[in-house]
């Protein structure tokens, strides 16, 4: 037996009551969540499924209560993974998600669509309230709404709020409060009598689940295959389904027809609509532009080319500073801390790693501030939109844009989102291609590359050969992605419809203040998360960079011990000298010098080798990867990019010739080299399978076209 009540098992301790935030998407939902929890969140996947979740207390009076933010969803009758979490909540049967009370944002500017919503959770007998968001969009539509009228039709609390602007949210606070404390539902709330659709299997069913109200019984009735429930008790509701001839389609788009009537009765009573004469709003002025055939894919272009010119733009000022600093940190230590082997290890190891991290923060906050801008300005879904004919002639839709996009930043949150995709074909290529997006984690290996080899030339005063070089290897990867999900539609043998319905967001104003906290934490996680790796491998780099083979060493020790007391006025070139070799002969160089010729041919020497193998931990290991082994053999107080440009083949040639560098960059662009990607694309696909496909079919990629391309350049 499955209880009903709603008692929660959440992430805030000692709360007095708990409350599931629900509502359709782009309802404001997770504006009203930011609002009320002041960002004092908490965010994790629900048990058993990589759908997030977010959590966060609200302080009402005296008392602290839990906001947990559930997927949006349009219906009580859930299509994708995301839907099914907030349905089994609502339902009552997810074993550690549940509530006291149901707080559901309501669309004003949309409220028929809203209202099949609100409708059946109201007759789930659940304690709700309703908070009426989006109302100064439906003032500019001349759309006015009687709030108190609804809320007497309903039977349940209705307050306006808008929770940008933070108006609304003390009266909504008090009732929320008066809700929890009244710990029951209003026995008069109650929208469609529902037993009179399937009478019969309802009192059948009731009679095994006497808790169950007739709504939810009707639920049990449909989806029952969905819910935790032992063998003999799924037979039971099978027989009672068949002994009454139970339809499941027909009742469901019976009831359906039935809520939307009565709706459509209380929105022709308190809801004044203009007509359809009335002049179009800005948003659909605005589309008409940014939706248009031509101009619409030429201003995403122009879009997406600021959002990489800015990176350079932004990011150079701060960056330089940082490494300014890092060198002043640098020679000071050298000047002043004892010649041992724990400040060698130190400053060679552990600074010059974590200047490797640091110097790329601004750029990935600006990234990341960007990306947020445009979700939140309302430009993200309409990429989706323009997308949608591109994407359906490679086996994908336009859904599958917004995951892509996800990718720039980082693919794990990306492929996860993938959930919202119905059709599970498209799912799967979306899944499969998205890792070819260059994330934020390839943006250092760029930076620094491109700096190296493309001059900082401007055309038109404006126009930066770096941001048009970065941007053309951020397009190479759509391109890749794009071709790869090409062929691969013809090996997944799915079959299924499918169908692009999207609902285009309003556009509004960003939220600076979510765009500021945004890019703080996604800088946090960078330092912290990648920080960590970065860290520990440079410290692991540096200890396989100065020790090696105990005779290997002790002959080049002796060796430039004997040089430099024959020619003492050498001294410094020769400890350079000493140093490389020593670096060469390390555990770190034999294994280099062992894969080199693997390497060879794409232009790379052997700690380029070194970097790659370490890379497939995170792919921004690189640059901590150079920075340990350049600081190991060279220890002079000079930038990471500066030490990269000197560096020099056996020849004497320069290591980072244009070849190289475009080779290198090709390399991180295709090949799988994050293993944190494998292990969700494995969890979300449930198999190795996929995993090691694009294991295989990225890095084989990745070293063919490094190949031409070096060949081609060098």
């Amino acid at each position: 037996m499955l209880s009903t009540g709603f008692t929660f098992a959440g992430f805030v301790k000692n709360t007095a009551a708990h409350i599931a935030l629900v509502g359709n998407p782009n309802s404001g939902k997770t504006s009203l969540f930011n609002a009320l929890t002041g960002l004092n969140q908490k965010v994790g996947n629900f048990p058993g499924v990589t759908v997030d979740k977010k959590a966060g207390a609200v302080a009402l009076e005296h008392q602290t209560i839990e906001l947990i933010d559930l997927p949006g969803t349009y219906s009580l009758y859930p299509r994708r993974a995301d839907e099914w979490v907030a349905y089994k909540v609502l339902m009552g049967v997810d074993e550690d998600i549940k509530a006291d009370m149901i707080l559901l944002v309501a669309d004003a500017s949309n409220l028929k669509r809203n209202l099949l919503f609100c409708s059946q959770i109201i007759d789930l007998k659940i304690p709700v309230v309703v908070a009426l968001t989006m109302t100064d969009l439906a003032a500019q539509k001349n759309i006015k709404i009687d709030i108190a009228g609804l809320e007497a039709d309903l039977g349940v609390p209705v307050v306006a709020v808008n929770p940008r602007k933070g108006k609304g949210l003390t009266q909504l606070k008090k009732v929320m409060l008066q809700t929890v404390k009244q710990k029951k539902v209003i026995s008069s709330a109650k929208f469609l009598d529902t037993l009179q659709l399937a009478e019969a299997p309802i009192k059948s069913l009731q009679a095994h689940f006497p808790e169950l109200n007739n709504y939810a019984a009707l639920h049990y009735l449909i989806n029952h295959e969905n819910f935790p429930l032992n063998a003999a008790m799924q037979n039971t509701i099978e027989q009672i389904e068949i002994n009454n001839n139970f339809n499941p389609t027909k009742t469901q788009a019976e009831e359906v027809l039935q809520r939307y009537q009565r709706i459509k009765q209380i929105v022709q009573k308190n809801v004044v609509e203009p007509g359809p004469l009335e002049r179009k709003i800005f948003t659909d002025k605005l589309d008409d532009l940014l939706l248009h055939k031509t101009w619409g894919y030429i201003i995403l272009l122009l879009v997406l080319f600021l959002l990489f010119q800015s990176i350079f733009w932004l990011a150079r000022f701060p960056m330089d500073g940082i490494e300014w600093s890092f060198q002043q940190i640098a020679a000071y230590l050298n000047n002043n801390l004892p010649e041992a082997w724990w400040s060698n290890l130190f400053i060679n190891g552990a600074v010059a790693g974590l200047s490797g991290i640091m110097v790329f923060v601004p750029q990935i906050m600006i990234l990341f501030g960007l990306i947020t801008v445009l979700e939140d300005t309302g430009y993200m879904a309409r990429i989706s939109f323009l997308s949608d004919k591109l994407m359906r002639k490679v086996g994908l839709n336009g859904k599958s844009v917004m995951p892509m996009i996800s990718g720039f930043a980082c693919a794990v949150p990306a492929i996860m989102s993938t959930r919202n995709i119905e059709n599970r074909k498209e799912r799967l290529l979306t899944i499969l291609v998205t890792p070819f997006m260059s994330c934020s984690a390839r943006l250092p290996v760029y930076t620094i590359l491109i700096s190296l080899v493309v001059s900082n030339k401007y055309y038109f005063g404006f126009l930066s050969l770096q941001g048009l070089v970065m941007m053309g290897l951020y397009l190479v990867g759509v391109l890749f992605a794009l071709i790869v999900s090409q062929v691969m539609k013809f090996y997944v043998k799915i079959q299924e419809k499918s169908f692009f319905i999207l609902e285009l967001p309003v556009y509004r104003s960003p939220r600076w203040k979510n765009v500021g906290i945004t890019m703080v934490e996604k800088a946090k996680i960078f330092v912290t998360d990648a920080g960590k790796i970065i860290m520990l491998i440079s410290l692991l780099l540096w200890f396989l960079s100065s020790y090696g083979p105990s005779n290997k060493i002790q002959q080049v020790e002796n060796k430039y011990t004997l040089l430099i007391q024959q020619q003492p006025e050498a001294k410094d070139s020769l400890q350079k000298s000493f140093s490389a070799e020593k670096l060469q002969n390390s555990y770190a160089g034999v294994l280099g010098k062992t894969i080199e010729p693997v390497i060879k041919p794409l232009g790379y020497d052997w700690k380029i080798g070194i970097a790659l193998i370490t890379s497939f931990a995170a792919r921004e290991v690189f640059v901590g990867t150079m920075a340990t082994l350049y600081s190991v053999e060279e220890k002079d107080n000079v930038s990471l990019r500066k030490k990269m440009e000197n560096a020099k083949t056996e020849d004497g040639k320069p290591v980072y010739t244009l070849a190289t560098a475009f080779s290198l960059m090709m390399f991180y662009l295709l090949a799988m080299q994050c293993m944190s990607t494998l292990s969700v694309v494995k969890r979300e696909t449930k198999s190795w399978k996929w995993p090691a496909i694009q294991l295989f079919v990225m890095t084989g990629s990745a070293y063919i076209v490094s190949f031409l391309v070096y060949q081609l350049l060098k």
